[in-house]
């Protein structure tokens, strides 16, 4: 069923959940063989006379100055010093009980497949006191890629491998101020993009269905303190890198860590997303999320989303709320359930007056060297027959999957 929101399915955040989900996970290690102990030469007089000579021209510590000036530093070797490089290769098998895709899924979307989900590249510089431009490319290709952009209005193959591409700048203002322009992935959210950030390997139904995946524009933020960030945002609007009206989207995103242990994100986004062929409103959304670090092998995640929109004078509402965990048993074994409702009253996200409830748990196993593997199970539920089932409708939708993720980045 066609959903009336202009977003593809997608941050981040993406900014807050890559940022704000607080896991507690293992990293690679190296491994390395101890080295050959082979005797040293005997030194001979040549070897002897030059120490002597060293030792002379140095005084307290200082090597003796030529009068020569030292080499100049080359400026391509050290932009690249300050450019770093991730990726990931996100892979995964799943059986649909209803023997049919599922319906509502972001990107785990085949039924009985071994499948490419998301292969990205990411290259970027920072914007630093010392080098205050910087950038970020995003390249990726896969189911990911199509689903993020079904609803692009420039088409669905415009720019679907370009996840990210902006350009910054760091101001020299207080603390620092941050510009940014291009296209980001969106502020809002418990969840981003890549799986490997989230607790669990699906994206949620408050992810898919309640807000918007990514912008193109204008991105301003500042560190107050270590407590508090802001950020600011004027965009084209809801998933489109090509305008479809006349209108542009604020937003605003305020970061807080009230404690050691507790992280709270609150965005706002307001515009006008409809093409100016379509006699729509304006559409409201207003996200939370929190993280809470019960202990430091036990966390805890809240969403709530509230959006608003009109359509032909129609009144459109949906709100949802989204809970999770993550429980770190062993330093490569952890458990994540997830609880989340979703009310579609007027239809703008599924097309269908209904009110939606999802379960999902899932079991991850990271090895040495950057592997995770992720078992699941998930099972929506609607309070109308909504998922598909050979010729007839079913209330729910039931699914096991597994799922290996590899990934990797040199910045420090």
């Amino acid at each position: 069923m066609k959903r009336l929101i202009g977003r593809t399915g997608l941050e981040t955040m993406r900014h807050v959940a890559a940022a704000t989900v607080v896991t507690v996970g293992l990293a690679g290690s190296a491994w390395a063989a101890d080295p050959v102990k082979d005797a040293a030469p005997a030194a001979t007089p040549l070897a002897t006379a030059a120490a002597t000579a060293l030792a002379t021209d140095a005084k307290d510590g200082e090597k003796k100055d030529d009068g020569q000036d030292p080499p100049a530093a080359n400026p391509v070797a050290e932009f690249f010093k300050q450019v770093y490089v991730d990726g990931l290769v996100d892979v995964y098998y799943m059986w649909a009980f209803n023997e049919e895709a599922p319906q509502l899924h972001a990107f785990d979307i085949k039924h009985n497949a071994f499948t490419l989900n998301y292969a990205e590249v990411g290259i970027g510089k920072d914007a630093t006191d010392t080098s205050r431009a910087g950038f970020r490319f995003d390249f990726g290709a896969g189911d990911t890629a199509e689903q993020t952009n079904a609803f692009e209005p420039g088409g669905t193959d415009y720019l679907k491998y370009v996840q990210q591409a902006y350009v910054s700048y760091l101001a020299p203002v207080g603390s620092g101020l941050t510009i940014d322009f291009g296209k980001f992935v969106t502020p809002a959210g418990g969840e981003v993009i890549e799986a490997k950030d989230n607790y669990n390997y699906s994206r949620g139904l408050l992810f898919w269905l309640g807000i918007p995946l990514y912008h193109t524009g204008f991105r301003v933020g500042y560190t107050v303190n270590d407590d508090v960030s802001i950020k600011g945002f004027l965009v084209n609007g809801w998933n489109n890198v090509d305008e479809n009206n006349d209108g542009k989207t604020v937003g605003f995103s305020l970061g807080l860590t009230p404690g050691d242990k507790t992280t709270i994100a609150v965005n706002y986004l307001v515009g006008n997303e409809f093409p100016d062929d379509v006699d729509g409103g304006t559409r409201n959304l207003i996200d939370l999320v929190g993280i809470f670090a019960v202990t430091d092998k036990f966390s805890v995640l809240g969403n709530f989303d509230y959006g608003s929109d009109s359509l032909d004078d129609d009144s459109l509402n949906w709100y949802g709320v989204a809970l999770g965990a993550k429980f770190q048993a062993t330093e490569q074994f952890a458990v994540s359930p997830r609880y989340e409702w979703f009310v579609d009253d007027d239809g703008f996200a599924t097309g269908l007056s209904q009110t939606l409830q999802s379960l999902t748990l899932t079991g991850e196993y990271k090895a040495k060297g950057g592997l995770t593997t992720r078992f699941e199970f998930r099972n929506d539920f609607s309070d109308e027959d909504y998922f598909e089932k050979g010729d007839g409708l079913k209330s729910n939708q039931p699914v096991v999957s597994v799922a290996f993720l590899y990934s990797f980045s040199s910045k420090q």
